[in-house]
């Protein structure tokens, strides 16, 4: 008893001498919880690097930043190790995180919390100046990292509408005559869709990840290794446009073969590779004036400290040890078992089943393809055309989730509508009869129309979605529900009326749909 009680009051450097523990046996136990708490985030990880072109790099990454820190074990074994409670606090940040992950399926949450994990444990038992060492090499994992999805989508979207305008550019630099209407290419003959997979992004991730460690082992003024990083995303978009202008020119010559297949995939390896070279340059004429006095292997590469002289036996303290121990295994015991809760799925009608006949609205059913449900990622769906007796036109959308966990989310129309060639005119939040909702004018060339779009979850209309995804976490969390659906109405704008005639026939039809709605979207 008198040993315990010497264990909890005494201070640190009192406690290692009397409770010396080998370097292994720390090794061996805090790796062991790291890898329970988070074997189920490495599973999913290793899939998506191995099913997502965007994140094959990923496999590579966790060696790499193993590799920084063995090229600087000599500099680690070197600095006296004086650990600093602020470790702890950081490990608290890291469990608080892994909980909102966990209960509200936001991975990008548990896998912060890993790297911040990392970061506390690294302070906790060496202290800052170890730190200091190890950060970049954990910072690296980031990424490795799949962006959060409503991110991602976003992002997809405006590469996709980037790479088309300046492949268009240079497709008519060459004199070829082309229309472009969103993401498609028409060159008469033929139309080339920017899809996805074209959208630059499986060139960006990695480029980034690599331009982060260039800039790591780039031995020159911080500045010049900033520029270096931020740079890879701008190389990127300009490369990858580059590629579509010349698909764009090969299929106009040579046909729609040159478009398919091999010769593209061969072609996005060529302009990577391209994208690599043009970095490299970037490096080269940064290091200038270093190169003077400097040979090339100084300025790039890791500088060995196999020169530093050591000879500390590690006896490392126990109690921040201990402490980081504890609430791992608190967070083992007691929030990592909230993975295995299952949604509550509520009762609800189908959406075959909606009617067609609302007061004197009468609807056809349209159908998605199984590609695009699949990808969507649909619980179940309506797709109606409502016509009003003057032949007025609007369109019913409503996609239901009814979990959305696993990387499942609503797609934003405002991200889905340029690829279609509309121009955004205006975009605002508002609210009518307590229904929030987004506004949205469209144009493409002189046609108008008018989208209004939310989220409805649990008996609330959202229009934020970020907000949406703090809704859901809560419903995780109270409820476990993460059901919900995107609704979306449109209807055109006619040249013999104004916009707000439009406005009230949406607002109206809000009105008709809202009693029956509670059916099929469970409150």
């Amino acid at each position: 008893m008198n040993n315990l009680f010497s264990f909890l009051v005494n201070d640190p450097s009192t406690i290692k001498n009397q409770y010396p523990i080998k370097n292994t046996s720390i090794f061996l136990m805090i790796s062991g919880l790291i890898l329970t708490l988070y074997w189920d985030v490495f599973d999913i990880l290793i899939t998506v690097w191995n099913s997502t072109e965007e994140y094959s790099h990923g496999f590579m990454i966790p060696v790499i930043s193993l590799y920084f820190l063995w090229q600087k074990k000599a500099l680690i074994q070197a600095e006296k190790f004086t650990p600093s409670w602020a470790g702890i606090v950081i490990i608290i940040f890291a469990i608080i995180a892994y909980f909102i992950g966990t209960v509200g399926d936001v991975y990008f949450a548990l896998r912060f919390s890993f790297v911040f994990l990392l970061i506390g444990l690294s302070l906790a038992i060496s202290g800052y100046k170890v730190t200091k060492i190890t950060l970049i090499p954990i910072l690296i994992l980031i990424f490795s990292f799949p962006l959060p999805a409503v991110l991602q989508a976003g992002l997809t979207a405006k590469l996709q509408l980037i790479s088309s305008q300046l492949g268009v550019f240079i497709i008519r630099a060459c004199q070829i005559p082309v229309y472009l209407e969103g993401n498609v290419i028409d060159l008469g003959s033929y139309k080339l869709q920017v899809v996805e997979a074209c959208s630059g992004l499986r060139y960006l991730f990695p480029l980034m990840s690599l331009a982060f460690i260039c800039a790591y082992m780039y031995q020159v003024a911080f500045w010049k290794r900033s520029v270096v990083f931020l740079t890879s995303i701008p190389i990127t978009i300009l490369m990858n446009s580059f590629r579509i202008g010349l698909v764009g020119i090969l299929v106009e010559h040579w046909g729609i073969s040159m478009a398919e297949g091999f010769i593209h995939d061969f072609e996005g390896w060529i302009i990577f590779i391209g994208c690599l070279i043009v970095l490299v340059f970037e490096m080269w004429l940064f290091s200038w004036n270093e190169r003077k006095t400097r040979h090339w292997n100084d300025i790039f590469g890791i500088i060995s400290e196999t020169a530093v002289k050591y000879n500390q036996t590690y006896k490392l303290t126990l109690l921040p040890i201990l402490s980081a121990s504890l609430l791992m295994i608190t967070t083992l015991v007691f929030i990592q078992p909230l993975t295995e809760r299952q949604d509550i799925i509520p009762q609800r009608q189908s959406f075959n089943t909606f009617p067609l006949k609302l007061d004197n609205l009468k609807g056809d059913i349209s159908y998605l393809d199984k590609d695009t449900i699949d990808f969507l990622g649909l619980t179940d769906y309506s797709l109606i055309d409502f016509k009003t007796p003057q032949n007025q036109q609007i369109n019913f959308y409503v996609a239901y989730y009814q979990t959305q966990k696993n990387g499942v989310v609503p797609h934003s129309p405002k991200l889905c509508i340029p690829g279609g060639g509309w121009r955004i005119a205006e975009l605002i939040e508002t609210q009518f009869k307590g229904t929030n909702f987004n506004r949205v004018l469209i144009t493409k060339g002189k046609q108008q129309q008018l989208v209004y779009y939310w989220y409805q979850q649990r008996g609330k209309s959202i229009a934020n979605e970020y907000f949406l995804k703090w809704h859901t976490f809560l419903g995780s969390l109270q409820h476990r529900r993460t059901d919900g659906a995107l609704i979306r109405l449109t209807t055109v704008i006619n040249d013999n009326e104004n916009i707000q005639v439009a406005d009230n026939r949406l607002q109206q039809f809000i009105l008709l749909i809202e009693p029956n709605l509670k059916f099929y979207v469970p409150n």
